[in-house]
């Protein structure tokens, strides 16, 4: 089998550790021109972050620039075709999962489909302190919504839960998803995190692990399913090293790959050996047009090598 791969959005999320400068003045167009050559170039998904507010101490780092993951996605499903629609990852802790399912089944619905719903814990103290969530508890939350969200997101009407935390029956929600099964993915590296996406998910987001890492996450979350005796299908992801297709004539960074079509495809392949199933992509550039040039060289050159 061939890799898989998807792209998280630029724009939507400007933290400093991966922010191009020219996104800082970018909007509503430039996600729809790199959305739509994403679609076109045969990207499986388009990821979108999530965080509701950032506090001062933390703003210099992460920037106060993250845009709402489902009006983002939901946006860009109007213009797209193909393409999967991710959220990597829902802070569904945040929310009641009621809420949380009447806005992703709509996406889900108005999107034909299109939606994976990524999951995760959250890391921002004052984010949930603001909400009124339990920032302490956010692990053993996250572990109810998931199951929460399994009802909510299900083929029933009036879904059912009854937990420790949330507990409802007789509400009904439409639209439901127009999917049977909506995947679920749960983000994170820590072991807490892949217990939770081998048990509970039907994939796993890693947080940027770097290479020598993964084969030995990816053999736990197989130990886990195993003895679990979890058979439903399961995805393994991996994020990658910034690429960038051909030879670059600026500087992109020591620990950018780069490179011909069959270079990065030799590279990138190393990841299916490891046993995952998607690669999460982001390329250099300097502007919109850069970037939309090296989806589209990548989806033509590299990816039929994968």
């Amino acid at each position: 089998m061939s890799l898989t791969y998807g792209i998280q959005l630029p724009v939507q999320s400007q933290s400093t550790i991966y922010a191009e400068p020219w996104e800082a003045a970018a909007g509503p167009e430039d996600l729809l021109a790199v959305a739509r050559a994403a679609d076109r170039a045969g990207f499986a998904y388009l990821a979108c972050c999530d965080h509701v507010a950032i506090p001062r101490r933390l703003a210099s780092a992460m920037s106060t620039v993250w845009y709402d993951p489902v009006a983002t996605l939901a946006f860009l499903a109007a213009a797209t075709e193909r393409t999967r629609l991710l959220s990597h990852v829902a802070v569904v802790g945040l929310r009641h999962p009621l809420l949380t399912a009447k806005q992703y089944a709509t996406l889900d619905q108005l999107s034909g489909g299109r939606l994976i719903l990524g999951v995760g814990a959250g890391h921002v103290r004052e984010e949930f302190e603001v909400l009124g969530a339990d920032f302490e508890r956010r692990g053993a939350v996250l572990d109810e919504s998931i199951d929460a969200l399994r009802a909510a997101l299900g083929p029933d009407e009036f879904p059912e839960h009854h937990g420790k935390l949330y507990d409802f029956e007789g509400l009904g929600q439409r639209p439901r998803p127009a999917q049977d099964r909506v995947p679920l993915w749960v983000g994170g590296s820590s072991p807490a995190a892949l217990r939770r996406a081998a048990l509970k998910g039907d994939g796993w987001l890693p947080q940027g692990d770097p290479r020598d890492r993964l084969p030995a996450q990816v053999a736990r979350i197989r130990e886990l399913r195993e003895r679990a005796e979890a058979s439903w299908p399961f995805t393994v992801g991996a994020v990658t090293e910034p690429l960038y297709v051909g030879a670059p004539r600026w500087d992109v960074g020591r620990r950018t790959l780069t490179g011909g079509p069959q270079e990065l495809a030799a590279s990138l392949r190393a990841y299916r050996a490891m046993g995952v199933d998607q690669i999460q992509v982001r390329f250099r550039s300097r502007d919109r047009t850069e970037l939309t040039d090296q989806i589209t060289a990548f989806g033509a050159e590299v990816a039929p090598q994968l």
